[in-house]
């Protein structure tokens, strides 16, 4: 959808997902704000903003993925120069949201990372958030501002409406842990297909065992969901359990695709035909080999921005 007479709004981008940013603001009919994000020579993060912002609606688009510490501090320091320039409001457009993982004290003596960044983001002047798939719905709550929580379900089921067609009838959604079964079902009900759920045991962490499969497989194609695959240890380890228990096609899918360390490696050598994933975070050629396949976020965003500047429901997205 391309929107007109734009009117006091600009959309500014760091250098997480340049790509992603570009697509958004061109869905806009705008073009991203003259802004400068550099280094000095010892590393510390440089922000130059190029124009007026005076009064203005300002989307910063930002994804705090790899590297995760320069990229928040980006983000922090650009809303810190827009509340010093006097921007009417500044909304911080977080496609991916890092430091999620750490949303409660699991042990003792344990940090809840989310709250310190979403206290972060606050603090440096952002007056609202706008982002997709949080690892816990629950972050919404860390921040004292609102927060628009897109989900990324329907542009995932869509893809798998149209590739198996009538052939939906013998494919299973399947949870790779406890955790995801929720999210699972969701999947499953857009599709109107079964679910499976991956009993699995973690001994430490970026390391799973597979336990049991709850659910029906054999014979089927099987879909893995998850929210973020990073070192893509369980999404693979899960993907040769399925495989093994007669699963006669496996594809997975995600919204965010950390991928890390060793994930390109172990998904070439998993079962795993197709990785689906959405745009959230910037993949590098390098990273995009043939299994993987990113389906744009760019429209959804802009139309959230679009309802966020003209103050109507983000939620009639997803009706």
């Amino acid at each position: 959808m391309m929107y007109t007479c734009k009117s006091n709004i600009k959309i500014f981008a760091c250098n997480s997902n340049m790509e992603l940013a570009t697509k958004v603001a061109k869905d806009l009919g705008l073009t991203l704000g003259q802004a400068e994000v550099t280094t000095f020579s010892d590393g510390e993060i440089s922000v130059k903003i190029n124009e007026t912002i005076r009064g203005a609606d300002v989307y910063i688009i930002q994804s705090t993925s790899y590297p995760v510490n320069d990229n928040l501090m980006e983000l922090l320091i650009m809303i810190d120069a827009m509340k010093r320039a006097s921007a009417g409001r500044i909304t911080a457009v977080i496609p991916y949201y890092g430091y999620a993982r750490q949303d409660r004290k699991a042990r003792a003596r344990d940090p809840i990372s989310a709250k310190l960044v979403a206290n972060l983001i606050t603090c440096a002047g952002a007056n609202r958030v706008l982002t997709m798939d949080l690892h816990c719905a629950q972050i919404q709550g860390f921040f004292d501002i609102p927060v628009d929580h897109l989900v990324g379900i329907p542009l995932l089921t869509k893809h798998y409406r149209d590739k198996f067609g009538e052939d939906l009838e013998n494919v299973v959604a399947v949870s790779p842990d406890l955790g995801s079964v929720g999210r699972t079902r969701a999947f499953a009900e857009k599709l109107n297909i079964p679910i499976a759920i991956i009993d699995k045991r973690r001994p430490k962490a970026n390391v799973s065992e597979i336990m049991n499969i709850i659910g029906e497989v054999k014979g089927k194609k099987v879909i893995l969901v998850d929210d973020m695959i990073d070192t893509a240890g369980t999404i693979t380890n899960a993907a040769n359990a399925l495989y093994e228990r007669g699963a006669v096609e496996v594809d997975a899918c995600c919204t965010h695709a950390v991928l890390s360390g060793p994930a390109l490696e172990r998904i070439e050598a998993s079962p795993i035909q197709e990785l689906l994933t959405l745009s959230t975070i910037y993949l590098p050629e390098e990273k995009r080999i043939q299994k993987i396949k990113i389906v744009s976020v760019a429209d959804i965003f802009a139309d959230a921005i679009n309802c966020i500047h003209e103050g109507i429901s983000v939620s009639k997205l997803f009706s």
